[in-house]
């Protein structure tokens, strides 16, 4: 009898911190209109947002770009559990294998083609070619990518978030730009720790 009180104490425990973990990874509900900056002025210029300005006269850039209006770069998003993004693809890049451990993600294109695809967790991949106009949605902290597979023309898509701050993790950088050992990595993708540093070598910082 003790014993099974006792398991099921553990238990209750377990879901207890698994209810705290999830929570904390969740944008929590604020219970006010809005999060006011600690100090400044609160007016229309604190809910506008002039960051992606330079979209409409920069010229094309050459390698892919993201625009973020996140609540690092837009505080009124604070408590809000929205944010948006800006992916501009040159003909034939992509945007790298890549999570975001808080939010699901909506793109829409508006503009190219693109290549898209993620996998589950019971590893099942899942792609779709995108034309302008269509919208695929990526699901929470599941890996995925996007490639422009057009070799002459650009793409322009646009994402949506169900946080303010859904995080990044991209894989490429977070495996080999981080410092894991190089026979870790070796060992874990059944190669040598030459290859490994090659790897790290491409992702290196450009001087």
């Amino acid at each position: 009898m003790a014993s099974s009180t006792l398991t099921l104490k553990f238990f209750s425990l377990l879901i207890s911190s698994l209810a705290i973990v999830q929570m904390a990874m969740a944008d929590p509900d604020i219970l006010s209109d809005f999060i006011a900056p600690p100090n400044g002025t609160v007016d229309g210029n604190f809910f506008t947002f002039t960051g992606l300005r330079v979209l409409i006269s920069r010229a094309e850039p050459t390698d892919f770009t993201v625009l973020k209006a996140t609540m690092a770069e837009f505080p009124a998003l604070n408590g809000q559990s929205v944010s948006y993004a800006i992916l501009q693809f040159p003909a034939g890049s992509t945007n790298p294998p890549h999570t975001h451990p808080r939010s699901a993600e909506l793109l829409f294109l508006v503009d190219g083609t693109l290549e898209v695809g993620f996998v589950d967790t019971k590893n099942n991949l899942f792609t779709q070619t995108l034309q302008a106009g269509d919208l695929f949605v990526f699901p929470k902290g599941l890996v995925h990518f996007q490639y422009n597979a057009d070799s002459e023309n650009p793409a322009l898509a646009i994402s949506a978030f169900g946080s303010a701050s859904a995080g990044t993790v991209s894989l490429p950088s977070t495996l080999f730009a981080t410092n894991i050992d190089d026979m870790v990595l070796a060992l874990s993708f059944k190669t040598d720790v030459a290859t490994i540093q090659k790897l790290k070598a491409g992702l290196s910082p450009k001087p």
